[in-house]
């Protein structure tokens, strides 16, 4: 019976409280390690958007090029590119997916139409093709791809000079790109 005369003895309020506070305290630790271990195991597709340029002729003929690398852990899925807001069909869209052997370019150059984009990148072993028959671009994690577009009918000569947006859609997120509207005049 001396026990339970001791005064030394922990109150059951406080017992109580300790044992919540540890509990809670085990929870915490619990859930920052589950989040800490699945987000870093989680890989994630991320776009770089280089050497972005958008011409438009004296005639209001205009076009866009641009390089994509993806530099995330997944291949990235591209459903859309808009300029200026206004979505691209695909049959005015060509890419060249840059392979290990390929060159590549220091920047990209005004290329009047889609059949000159094979001779003109010729020295570095580019192959460009036309996306009209597909639905989306993929790209692969590490690759880069050059896009063209060709046909961009919303532009004219009083934009040149002016900032405008370009946007690459994919299944996960949006890639946004100011640039200026350049102009050129064909040869």
């Amino acid at each position: 019976m001396k026990i339970l005369k001791n005064k030394r003895a922990l109150s059951t309020v406080v017992t109580t409280l300790i044992i919540l506070v540890v509990s809670v305290l085990l929870a915490t630790v619990v859930t920052f390690y589950a989040i800490n271990a699945t987000t870093t195991r989680v890989q994630e597709e991320y776009l770089q958007i280089t050497m972005l340029h958008v011409w438009c002729t004296n005639d209001g003929n205009a076009s866009a090029a641009l390089m994509i690398t993806n530099t995330g852990g997944r291949d990235a899925v591209i459903d859309k590119i808009t300029v200026r807001g206004r979505a691209s069909p695909w049959t005015n869209v060509y890419y060249w997916k840059l392979g290990e052997g390929d060159t590549v370019p220091n920047d990209l150059v005004w290329v009047e139409d889609a059949p000159a984009l094979n001779t003109t990148y010729s020295t570095e072993g580019a192959e460009f093709f036309d996306a009209s028959g597909l639905s989306a671009l993929t790209l692969r994690s590490g690759a880069r791809m050059v896009v063209y577009v060709y046909n961009l009918d919303h532009l004219s000569t009083s934009d040149i000079g002016i900032s405008i947006g370009v946007v690459v859609f994919t299944s996960n997120a949006q890639y946004h790109k100011e640039v200026n509207v350049e102009a050129v005049i064909p040869a």
